[in-house]
């Protein structure tokens, strides 16, 4: 499956942002997606998970409350939902899908086989 980011760019803090993940190439439905974020001098960590039916979701207690996932599956298209947005949250944010029999979410990096190229959020204070 091929993964294609977008969204992020420049906003001030307590803004939002809707980052778009969309996908191509497999059956969107049967994959598990994730978005993960790198920070400039920081590893890449997880932000939040979905189930391929969507109905289970899992975020990062630094982003819970402020982030939603949410997945539109006749759009093959996985978005994130940024509120309230902090400079902290600064970062190249990620999606990342990974084939799954089971309707769960996955947090670790190393689950995910494909990922996307990335899309900078900026948050000035």
């Amino acid at each position: 499956v091929q993964l294609q980011a977008s969204g992020g760019g420049l906003v001030q803090a307590g803004g939002s942002l809707r980052l778009s993940c969309a996908a191509s190439g497999r059956t969107f439905s049967s994959y598990v997606m994730g978005w993960f974020r790198q920070a400039p001098g920081k590893e890449r960590e997880f932000v939040a998970a979905i189930s391929w039916s969507g109905g289970s979701t899992y975020y990062a207690d630094s982003v819970k409350g402020r982030f939603t996932i949410s997945r539109d599956n006749a759009k093959d298209t996985v978005y994130l939902q940024m509120n309230s947005l902090k400079p902290e949250d600064t970062a190249v944010y990620y999606c990342a899908a990974e084939y799954s029999l089971y309707d769960l979410q996955l947090q670790e990096q190393d689950e995910y086989d494909y990922w996307g190229q990335g899309t900078l959020v900026t948050v000035s204070s």
